[in-house]
């Protein structure tokens, strides 16, 4: 197979979409890039990494609206201080993603890497999602609050991801048709869900090595 092999996740808040992530990265031996992209983009720009975490996958109104239809203004434009920190994290952390997908076999979790990698020779989209009530559960065992705080946080966190990725790219958060495989993780739990990703990567990989 010619190049290297990109998998994005993108993921339900508390179905477990990181957690297989890392596991799949550690089932593959690829490495899994999630939150420190906020560090790289921040190191890049020479910004605050407090201050992109503020607003690490969340949209603003901006010069980059006309992502919502479809085009892709930010490769077009120069990262300025006339531009909302929302967007120069989102051009930037797409150069990285870009620059990484092309250098080594990775998996991207979130920041609308399907979208990103649209174009990647070869790519796995996977979205992760889980039954509402299986998903309450994981928060309130993870984080230790009560049922009506973790299901607070899945419907705002859920939100926010969903208004970034329609947001950013025009398409619909979680629509079957923007990935190649979608999963419940309340099926076979976290390590079922990495293992059957990764017998899906390495079939995909055995027949590209035979065309």
């Amino acid at each position: 197979m010619a190049g290297k092999l990109a998998i994005t996740i993108g993921r339900q808040y508390g179905s477990g979409g990181r957690e297989i992530g890392v596991r799949l990265g550690e089932l593959l031996g690829f490495r899994v890039y999630d939150k420190e992209l906020l560090f790289m983009a921040a190191q890049k720009n020479g910004i605050n990494p407090d201050a992109l975490r503020r607003v690490d996958e969340k949209a603003t109104n901006s010069l980059l609206y006309t992502l919502a239809v479809g085009t892709t203004l930010y490769g077009s434009y120069s990262i300025g201080v006339d531009v909302p920190i929302n967007d120069q994290l989102f051009i930037t952390q797409t150069e990285i993603i870009k620059k990484a997908a092309e250098e080594e076999n990775c998996i991207f979790i979130g920041r609308c890497a399907d979208y990103v990698l649209r174009n990647h020779p070869n790519r796995i989209s996977v979205f992760v999602y889980a039954d509402k009530e299986e998903r309450i559960a994981r928060i309130m065992k993870e984080y230790t609050v009560s049922r009506d705080e973790a299901a607070s946080m899945i419907a705002k966190t859920d939100k926010r991801r969903m208004n970034y990725y329609n947001f950013y790219t025009g398409r619909k958060w979680g629509k079957l048709d923007n990935y190649h495989l979608c999963i419940d993780s309340a099926l076979l739990g976290v390590e079922g869900a990495a293992q059957m990703i990764a017998a899906v990567v390495k079939s995909y990989l055995a027949r590209a090595e035979q065309e």
